[in-house]
């Protein structure tokens, strides 16, 4: 739930940024001075940029979160039993060592999304975010062309 609300706020402060950046890229753009020009279109730019980033990271959250609800709902999700640190994070060596089995199902099924999608979760609980990330957005493509 606390995600949830971070989200809401992020993107209701974005939206107030645009606002303002907006008014100011017209007003640079209005000066007709060429380097102002050139600020104001930056200054367009860029917050759309922001903008499209912000919405591909909720919709991935979202993608994510209903595959958890029907692996869970499936009774196929990890049990999240390793030994974790205060933060909540679980202690690399523990995830370490129960990573190779979810390498070993990617490699016994590469056209199962749920495999696909534990392995996206044991990337995650070793530490490795930008492996994570691929394997679940691999889960992702999987899944919705079984669909």
């Amino acid at each position: 739930m606390k995600g949830r609300i971070a989200v809401v706020v992020m993107a209701a402060l974005l939206v107030f940024y645009l606002v303002l950046v907006g008014w100011r890229a017209v007003l640079f753009i209005q000066s007709g001075d060429p380097v102002g020009i050139l600020i104001g279109v930056a200054l367009i730019v860029l917050p759309i940029i922001g903008a499209w980033a912000l919405v591909r990271e909720i919709l991935f959250g979202a993608r994510c979160e209903r595959l958890v609800k029907q692996l869970e709902a499936e009774g196929e999700l990890p049990v999240n039993d390793l030994p974790s640190r205060p933060s909540g994070r679980p202690y690399r060596e523990a995830a370490d060592a129960q990573f190779p089995q979810y390498r070993e199902a990617v490699d016994a099924a590469p056209k199962d999304w749920r495999a696909w999608f534990r392995l996206g979760l044991a990337y995650d609980a070793s530490g490795d975010r930008r492996r994570a990330r691929a394997a679940l957005r691999t889960a992702m493509s999987l899944e919705k062309s079984a669909a």
